[in-house]
């Protein structure tokens, strides 16, 4: 089971977790929650199909292997074969490119999340408006186009740890795999470097769909939300992916 602290606990598919329902990755054979696997569909001609908002009918199979591990499996017959018996059946079709499908599917699952926090009113944009935002404590998540200035990130990075009470601490936002364009479209407005959440459920919404979606790529899962210190997230990118770190609020 993936979790923050980089160990294994063992839980069986059907036990409910503070994350929900528990299934099984059909490659892997490690369990975690249902949230943070792919879910795989059988379309009515056979076809590998990928699922991730899970709302597609009949049975599914669930994986949680990166991107680099499915297609390994793929080229190997593994994948295959662990569909053959997940669905039960004699034959099925598995698109050459079901890794490509997937990680777009969860790239456009994190992009409308955003789009719709925005539309809740839990997503602040504009740099005045962060800034203050983050000055007064209200900050729960910090994101940066791509293509985003070193010093704009940087100035409001440090208004959070200001009103985070962190000052001192590695508390910084997080550089999103996506340019400003990308950022600006999902979200309805224009131009937008940088956008925070204000909302602390908000900001967790947003973090498991940005979680899933680096986890594939090839990132870490998010470590544990801090118990004590400041309140908000922080992220650090390497040179290849980024990776999140998120700190919620208590009560979520």
């Amino acid at each position: 089971m993936r979790n923050p602290n980089n160990e294994t606990r063992r839980v069986d598919e059907g036990e409910a977790t503070a994350d929900g329902p528990i299934r099984r990755c059909i490659l892997s054979g490690e369990h975690d929650a249902r949230d943070h696997l792919v879910r795989l569909a059988l379309s009515p001609d056979g076809e590998i199909w990928p699922d991730v908002r899970a709302k597609a009918p009949g049975r599914g199979a669930w994986i949680g292997v990166t991107r680099v591990e499915l297609e390994k499996a793929q080229a190997k017959g593994k994948l295959r074969g662990a569909l053959l018996r997940a669905f039960k059946l004699g034959q099925i079709t598995i698109p050459d490119d079901l890794g490509e499908r997937i990680e777009q599917q969860l790239r456009r699952n994190l992009l409308d999340r955003l789009g719709l926090e925005s539309k809740s009113g839990a997503l602040v944009t504009g740099g005045e408006k962060l800034a203050t935002a983050a000055r007064s404590g209200k900050l729960r998540l910090l994101l940066h186009a791509s293509d985003a200035g070193e010093d704009g990130a940087g100035k409001l990075a440090q208004a959070w740890r200001v009103g985070s009470d962190a000052e001192g601490s590695g508390l910084k936002g997080l550089t999103l795999p996506i340019p400003r364009t990308i950022l600006s479209l999902a979200l309805g407005r224009e131009n937008v470097v940088h956008a925070g959440l204000t909302d602390a459920r908000a900001a967790k919404r947003v973090s498991e769909a940005l979680d899933r979606w680096l986890h594939f790529i090839g990132s870490e899962p998010a470590p544990p939300p801090c118990e004590t210190g400041s309140q908000g997230a922080s992220a650090h990118p390497s040179d290849a992916q980024p990776t999140i770190m998120t700190n919620l609020t208590e009560g979520l």
